[in-house]
């Protein structure tokens, strides 16, 4: 394994003679499984075929602001409590009330001795009224699309450094975006600090058209560049087995959609082909970056990283365009990082999520700091870094359709809150949810790969399921009683779930707690529930709090996890 001069990895933590550049590109509602990355060639080019792509990376909740709230504090949502895009459960207004404009990755890196620059949409509901009740925290240069222009292509209106609104109308933001970025690296590299500079246009996310008779918005087809017009003619969604399929064993409002028409089908299309025009000037603008570093000469001591917030869906399992659900279409998504030290051409296949960001640029910062994520091993078999077979997910409130068509014409779809589980290892491929219909989802996505065939809601066929030669019943005992113990997690707790319930270290996987030796204690776990499926993270809705323990002397003990801090003391009780 080869290494920069610059950079030394000692017992898992990174040294530097010289701290590392960080430039950090967000696009915002980038699929995987579309194909977009296919239509990026200079992406490719400059970011993946020289460095590593992570190929089962994850967000934690599908759709914008929590998801980055989550990116750029290193917490869970649940933990955050930014669990939408607006009030009173999300948004800028949200993020400044629960403490993060103060307490969040670009002022622990100003902390650390960094520059720190910004351009593009940092968070939802951040507006031309509030973009000064307070100033977004953490920059020495900032230029933020500002809502309700943000998601206005051509209209876009931004606060630099907390001035007044410009108006940017007529130009294209993204090409906007991508000169004040070019701008903030000037001055960057003009000082003798290191610097962390973050992009993120608003490509490929859906274009907000406003209603003139009603004033209404909705989200539409994304627009693009003009010189991209031409492009992409042939592109169809992907017809693979989720395409316009209808879930077996659908939960909630998903068990009712109806079977896309042609007419549908057409229009979603082209909402596909849009989205992919309007990725080409993130394209354009990665090459751009790239070589200014390039041509400045300190490309080989800066880190790239390159993802989006969530997925997206478009006609699979008849759904309109949009995110906000479980399935691998919304939660799993790009992740490529180059730099120094980390191998060119790579595909690595640990499991990572957004929550474990923050904590990996800090480390490489030199600042390593204990949130809920864990450090990225960036190599394979990196000392120190552990790897996990898990991602938690979770999600409250509603489901947007985008596009010309609807859930049969109504925009939002209600009681679509869940809390999930995504499980990958060389021994299996699974996902897990409890919806707050207590309904289940299981599907074994190595079997079922376009995750149709919800085994949860088919008797006949999970009689005769076995994994690791246990049963349906088994294998649901264990991953039910590893979500209770992820979905209001903190800290190490989240990266090391297991130890929470065996603290002997005895198990550490799904495989490990299959064991037969454990089947009674998995049967007298509490079980995820809710009360009521409400908009926002309500904890007293959301079923028991609390789990037992597995102890080597065959003793319960149960966790009072009421404040959910989970150290050895008082709290801890024996189970009876």
């Amino acid at each position: 394994m080869k290494f920069s001069s610059a950079f030394l990895l000692l017992s898992g933590a990174v040294a530097f003679a010289k701290q590392p550049n960080i430039l950090f590109i967000l696009t915002d509602d980038q699929d995987i499984h579309l194909g977009s990355l296919d239509y990026m060639p200079k992406l490719k080019k400059y970011i993946s075929e020289q460095g590593t792509t992570f190929t089962q990376h994850h967000c934690t909740v599908a759709i914008c602001c929590p998801s980055r709230a989550n990116l750029w504090t290193g917490h869970a949502a649940h933990n955050t409590n930014v669990t939408d895009v607006k009030p009173p459960w999300g948004g800028y207004s949200k993020v400044v009330s629960e403490g993060w404009n103060d307490n969040y990755l670009p002022i622990w890196m100003q902390n650390t001795g960094y520059n720190t620059y910004y351009s593009g949409k940092l968070w939802n509901g951040h507006t031309t009224s509030n973009y000064d009740s307070p100033y977004a925290g953490g920059f020495n240069g900032s230029d933020f699309l500002l809502d309700p222009y943000t998601y206005k292509y051509y209209d876009a209106k931004m606060t630099r450094n907390g001035a007044e609104p410009v108006s940017y109308a007529g130009n294209y933001s993204t090409d906007v975006i991508s000169g004040k970025i070019q701008g903030f690296l000037d001055e960057a590299l003009a000082d003798e600090r290191p610097w962390f500079v973050v992009a993120a246009p608003i490509a490929p996310h859906s274009t907000q058209v406003t209603d003139n008779a009603t004033n209404a918005t909705s989200l539409q087809i994304p627009e693009y560049a003009e010189r991209h017009a031409h492009l992409f003619n042939n592109y169809t969604i992907p017809r693979d087995t989720r395409f316009n399929a209808k879930i077996q064993g659908g939960v909630s409002w998903m068990a009712h959609l109806p079977e896309l028409n042609s007419t549908v089908i057409e229009s979603y299309d082209e909402f596909g082909r849009a989205r992919l025009r309007a990725l080409q000037a993130v394209d354009e603008m990665v090459e751009t970056l790239v070589e200014k570093l390039d041509k400045a000469g300190v490309l080989d001591n800066t880190y790239i990283v390159y993802t989006t917030d969530n997925g997206f869906h478009i006609s699979q399992y008849r759904l309109p365009p949009g995110k906000e659900c479980g399935f691998d279409t919304d939660i799993h998504i790009p992740l490529m990082i180059r730099g120094p030290g980390i191998e060119a051409n790579k595909e690595l296949d640990i499991v990572t999520s957004h929550t474990d960001l923050a904590p990996t640029i800090l480390n490489l910062a030199g600042a390593p700091k204990a949130l809920d994520g864990k450090i990225i091993p960036l190599t394979k078999g990196a000392a120190g870094n552990k790897t996990y077979e898990h991602t938690s997910v979770e999600y409250w409130g509603t489901a947007l359709a985008e596009g010309l068509y609807g859930f049969n014409n109504p925009r939002y779809m209600y009681n679509n809150t869940y809390k999930g589980l995504r499980l990958i290892s060389n021994d299996y491929n699974l996902y897990y949810s409890v919806w707050c219909t207590n309904e289940i989802e299981f599907y074994d996505v190595n079997t079922d790969p376009g995750q149709i065939h919800n085994l949860a809601a088919d008797s006949s066929t999970s009689a005769t399921y076995t994994l690791e030669g246990r049963s349906f019943d088994q294998v649901i005992a264990r991953l039910d009683t590893l979500t209770m113990v992820l979905k209001s997690c903190k800290g190490v707790v989240c990266t090391e779930p297991w130890n929470s319930l065996f603290p002997s270290g005895a198990v550490g996987s799904l495989k490990d707690a299959l064991k037969p030796e454990y089947d009674t204690f998995f049967a007298k776990q509490p079980k995820v529930s809710y009360s009521a499926c409400e908009l926002g993270y309500i904890v007293s809705s959301e079923g028991p709090q609390d789990f037992n323990v597995y102890e080597s002397n065959k003793t319960f003990l149960k966790v009072n996890r009421s404040d959910r801090d989970f150290e050895y003391g008082d709290d801890w009780h024996l189970y009876t």
